[in-house]
């Protein structure tokens, strides 16, 4: 069924399930039609498709204040006559012009409604130039709470970086911001004083000299989504490597302010460790043409597809802590490890809805215990993953309210790497599930996907259906418990704290003998050769266990 969007005020969702109503999440969420116009597909978005930008700007950091235009090449999918681009206050959308004419715009919040004159016919690809100007929003708690930081570094020079998942790439540029549509291609073109540089993301074409300033062009040669795109503006210097990858030679650039540099070339050993280690695992890195980037930013890091941004101070784990409490998260360096895996699950496959974050965050959390898996063994990888569930809280689902930019909990890092933990036991075999991870990446190859589309997958390719597998972990706030009596030499046991029809297999340890058994919701018994002194579930198995 297709809505007119503009109808909707604000959207009412109840997450239910039928069955067993214990622990289940009814969850009620009011929204305004601007996160309906931020959120959803709108008509004014769903007839045009993206196939290039050129984001031209000049950068004034002593203004804060950034000015330009982005030039924007579609291909019409159907005719109309109305085009939404994205830009938040308190930037200003200037004018838009085609073919030389300028059109009327009507400015609704975050969402400027374009009225186009010329012609809008099937197949045909067009242009538009948008032009703004204004002090973008600045970012409260980058990455988290985000824009554009405006810091100096301690020598006093300007060091400024964007970062904008969740909230927005029009937080600091006009662009089509909403996931599903990746722009195919794009050049990046940025103005700032002469005694900085930009870094942003693909391949450095050239540098112009223009009067007291300098204009870097960097060109994205492979699609891109919105939060993916960035600018990194300070006084670095760069070094960089040629790295003998799965896809010939890979050129891994590093940028850091240049007081940063002897201790970098020192600590960036760690990227090129990720690269063997997740072409390994997940397959080809996905964007060759476009190199691989490190560079450092006044914040902690983020996932800027081939311009992955790093603060974590030069320190292993996690701002020099072990996330895990195993020891085993300081044997990595947490920032360019987990943000580097973001290649893979969120830039190469990416989320169509934000509600569905999970596929980029479940999966890189996952990353963090096969890089331990890759170089110290499936021993070091579990205690790891085990470790990180003291981090889960199950305070909501794992996904979000679609059509609304509405992500579901947090728990999406840790409770959904324990969650494909939990399904790497569940397959038993690990060149299976290797095989599972790498055809994700060649499957859906540079796609914007839905939840369904991964569950589908997955379930396919194990041969098991994974239906309620996936709506207990990712839709329910409830972790199954493994109930069980002892008399003797027989067990009882059930699953309780599920939803109807969860069925999954779960192996446990009886007298130090491993053993599977197959419990659902009614209670099973198994009998032994003699009495049960001990009992436990495996504990690779994101469940608890209770003894009646």
């Amino acid at each position: 069924m297709i809505i007119r969007y503009s109808l909707f005020l604000f959207l009412t969702i109840a997450l239910t399930f039928s069955g067993n109503s214990q622990g289940l999440l009814q969850e009620k969420n009011h929204f305004t039609r601007q996160d309906t116009l931020r959120g959803s597909i709108t008509p004014e978005r769903a007839w045009w498709d993206l196939t290039y930008y050129h984001l031209d700007i000049k950068v004034n950091p002593d203004q804060k204040h950034i000015s330009g235009k982005n030039t924007i090449q579609y291909k019409v999918l159907e005719p109309h006559t109305v085009m939404q681009i994205d830009l938040q206050p308190p930037l200003t959308l200037t004018k838009a012009i085609q073919n030389g004419k300028e059109l009327q715009i009507k400015h609704e919040g975050n969402a400027h409604f374009i009225k186009l004159e010329g012609e809008q016919n099937t197949s045909a690809t067009n242009t538009i130039d948008v032009y703004y100007e204004g002090q973008p929003r600045e970012a409260v708690r980058a990455p988290w709470d985000g824009g554009i930081s405006w810091k100096k570094d301690q020598n006093g020079n300007h060091f400024i970086a964007s970062s904008c998942q969740g909230l927005g790439a029009s937080v600091w540029w006009p662009c089509k911001d909403h996931m599903y549509d990746e722009v195919d291609s794009m050049l990046i073109s940025v103005n700032v004083p002469s005694k900085l540089m930009n870094v942003s993301n693909g391949r450095l074409r050239k540098v112009e000299q223009i009067g007291d300033t300098k204009t870097y062009h960097w060109f994205v040669k492979n699609p891109i989504n919105n939060y993916g795109v960035n600018i990194n503006i300070g006084d670095y210097a760069n070094f960089s490597e040629v790295y003998d990858g799965a896809g010939g030679n890979l050129l891994m650039d590093y940028y850091v302010l240049k007081d940063n540099l002897e201790k970098a070339k020192v600590h960036f050993k760690d990227a090129t460790k990720m690269m063997e280690a997740f072409e390994y695992w997940f397959g080809q890195y996905p964007f060759y043409a476009d190199s691989f980037k490190l560079v450092e930013v006044p914040y902690l890091g983020m996932e800027h597809q081939s311009s992955v941004t790093y603060g974590n101070d030069y320190q292993k784990g996690y701002k020099g802590t072990d996330l895990s409490g195993t020891g085993w998260g300081l044997k990595f360096d947490f920032i360019i490890i987990h943000e580097a895996g973001h290649e893979w699950f969120a830039n190469n496959i990416t989320y169509k809805d934000i509600a569905d974050m999970w596929i980029h965050e479940s999966f890189t959390a996952y990353s963090e215990n096969l890089f331990l898996d890759y170089y110290y063994g499936k021993q070091a990888s579990a205690d790891y993953v085990i470790g990180t569930r003291k981090n889960i809280l199950n305070d909501r689902p794992i996904i979000g309210i679609y059509n609304v930019n509405h992500e579901g909990s947090g728990d999406m890092y840790y409770k959904g790497a324990n969650m494909l933990h939990t399904l790497r036991q569940l397959i038993e075999d690990d060149e299976k599930w290797r095989k599972i991870l790498r055809g994700l990446n060649r499957t859906f190859y540079h796609q914007t996907v839905t939840t369904q589309q991964i569950e589908d997958y997955i379930s396919k390719e194990t041969g098991y259906d994974l239906t309620e597998f996936f709506n207990q972990y990712l839709r329910t706030t409830m972790v199954p418990t493994l109930e069980y009596k002892i008399d003797g030499k027989t067990l009882k046991y059930r699953w309780n704290n599920i939803i109807a029809k969860f069925d999954m297999p779960v192996e446990v340890n009886i007298n130090k003998n491993k053993q599977w058994l197959y419990p659902n919701a009614d209670w099973k018994t198994l009998t032994q050769d003699e009495n049960i002194k001990a009992f436990e579930v495996d504990r690779d198995f994101y469940v608890t266990s209770k003894k009646i």
